[in-house]
């Protein structure tokens, strides 16, 4: 394959983020905020407060895990 090809991709893949980017910016308002998803655990105290966004890594590293697997499939 010669350096076109790889321009070309990459030209493409690009254009598809920059997609994905500007839905996810009009539909930001409908899409629950990442880190406050049912399931993340929230703690509250008097003077303290404790946060782990497990339902969140979790569905980033299966959105992570798919993309990666099908841009490096061989």
């Amino acid at each position: 394959m010669d350096g076109r090809f790889h321009t070309g991709y990459i030209l493409i893949l690009a254009g598809i983020v920059l997609v994905v980017a500007g839905l996810a910016m009009i539909y930001i308002g409908k899409i629950p905020f990442p880190g406050r998803l049912p399931g993340d655990i929230n703690i509250y105290g008097k003077n303290w407060s404790f946060h782990f966004p497990i339902v969140t890594g979790l569905i980033i590293s299966l959105i992570l895990t798919i993309i990666f697997t099908i841009l490096f499939r061989r």
